[in-house]
């Protein structure tokens, strides 16, 4: 039987588990030659737009990936 509030938990515990992957896990850095491609493909005023961007994509991916993984692992091995 399917939890009704499955279509809360699962966008909530997404976006929990990327706030805590900001504090854990390191986000991407890159060169200045690529960060200058990058702002001029995507047209950005400045740096911390683009990285602004860059830090919410990777922490939502990372937050997106360990909660399938740990969801897996639940349904897998400890459910009852």
């Amino acid at each position: 039987m399917n939890n009704p509030f499955e279509t809360v938990i699962i966008p909530g515990g997404i976006l929990l588990l990327g706030f805590l992957s900001a504090l854990l896990l390191p986000a991407p850095a890159f060169g200045i030659a690529l960060a200058q491609r990058l702002m001029e493909m995507f047209h950005f005023q400045d740096l911390s737009q683009l990285y602004t961007v860059v830090f919410c994509i990777w922490f939502l991916l990372l937050g997106t990936v360990e909660f399938f993984v740990i969801r897996f692992v639940w349904r897998r091995w400890f459910r009852v």
